[in-house]
């Protein structure tokens, strides 16, 4: 009895661990399909619907949120990721950007991630302000982020949530543009 036991714990086991994997590229691949972001509209009433003229700027955008999170949550990990994945949507004409995102890519200090979020900011939001076709995004501002010269990033959502402080200010902002079509 005993072994038909310890036989039934080691197959669940080994075909849990097998089961689980590497889902992040397969998530990320979802969200960034066009069936993807509708379910995710769809369960998520509270993100803007914001749609752009072209591909790459959606995948753009989509990346950018993911980085705004993962810095939210203070999780340098993901920010590496999620900026992976952003480098990665550019196309040839976005060079600097594309370099941005790698430096952001390969920063493992949250600090150095969170200037560098800011920095590709105020490169990316022109973008995002001509391509936009429908939907709302959200300007924000944090004025305490970097020693008081303040910051600014651009959300899916209304609600503050600072990627520059992470839990320590959270709610630290306000919204200084909402950005539609």
């Amino acid at each position: 009895m005993k072994r038909n036991v310890s036989v039934t714990i080691t197959t669940i086991i080994v075909i849990s661990l097998a089961s689980c994997g590497d889902t992040t590229k397969k998530q990320d691949n979802k969200m960034s399909s066009p069936a993807g972001i509708e379910a995710k509209k769809e369960n998520s009433p509270e993100i803007a619907d914001a749609s752009f003229s072209d591909g790459m700027t959606g995948k753009v955008f989509q990346n950018y949120q993911q980085i705004r999170v993962a810095l939210v949550n203070s999780n340098p990990n993901e920010v590496n990721l999620a900026a992976g994945n952003l480098a990665e949507s550019f196309a040839g004409e976005r060079e600097e950007m594309k370099s941005m995102a790698i430096a952001m890519a390969d920063a493992k200090d949250i600090e150095k991630q969170r200037e560098l979020f800011s920095q590709f900011t105020e490169k990316v939001e022109p973008l995002f302000k001509e391509s936009i076709s429908e939907g709302a995004m959200y300007k924000q501002f944090c004025p305490m982020a970097f020693e008081g010269k303040g910051g600014y990033w651009i959300s899916n959502v209304e609600e503050i949530r600072n990627p520059y402080y992470g839990e320590k200010m959270l709610k630290c902002g306000k919204v200084t543009e909402t950005i539609k079509k």
